[in-house]
């Protein structure tokens, strides 16, 4: 019943879509309308870096999401929320290449030994880039499901680092990364959770 209840949204992945695309709007209406601050560079930097992290983390929850609901075809919506995680953070990279930097790469391999946050969101960004290419059904085909869900597990990795990234940036005001490192603990812990008891579940059947 829940399912043919939520069949009935009309189209609501177009609607998601577009709420996704919301971050990106409102930060170019901002641009246009020279509306960013005292400090430009850092709030494009800082938004766009910001939208990545929640998408990551959104994007988590649609497992349990759909655990908790009993609704099956919104496991749909995690290729897409996914999807605008990597976008969001080729945003963030590209504020850093071009508008911090200038495209000196001297001086981007020297924050790399200079500032550990640097590193930490480096990390983040590479580790999506693969999940991004594979995130097609012929993929899945490709790589076999097994191996293709053991290269998505990246995801979880991805978020830390940029947990850790957001952190090491702020210095002085975490708390908005606490609760971001407190929101992927318990997605963790749920995993982990999930894990134990299907390994359980594995183990009591061989041994009936």
């Amino acid at each position: 019943m829940r399912e043919w209840i939520y069949a009935r949204i009309i189209d609501w992945r177009l609607h998601l879509f577009l709420a996704c695309t919301v971050p990106a709007a409102v930060l170019v209406w901002a641009i246009g309308n020279g509306d960013l601050g005292p400090n430009p560079l850092e709030t494009i930097r800082d938004t766009t870096g910001i939208w990545t992290l929640r998408f990551l983390l959104v994007t988590l929850t649609i497992t349990p999401l759909r655990r908790m609901t009993g609704w099956r075809g919104i496991i749909r919506a995690r290729r897409m929320l996914g999807l605008f995680a990597f976008f969001y953070a080729a945003l963030h990279f590209i504020s850093y290449v071009w508008l911090d930097q200038f495209f000196a790469f001297d001086g981007m391999i020297d924050d790399l030994t200079k500032r550990p946050f640097i590193m930490a969101g480096y990390a983040s960004f590479v580790v999506l880039i693969p999940l991004a290419i594979t995130s097609t059904k012929k993929w899945i085909g490709r790589l076999g499901g097994r191996r293709w869900q053991l290269l998505h597990r990246l995801i979880y990795f991805s978020a830390a680092a940029g947990v850790v990234h957001y952190f090491w940036r702020v210095k002085l005001d975490v708390q908005r990364p606490i609760i971001y490192g407190a929101l992927l603990s318990g997605l963790l812990f749920t995993r982990l959770i999930r894990t134990c008891s299907r390994s359980e579940h594995h183990n009591s059947s061989h041994a009936a």
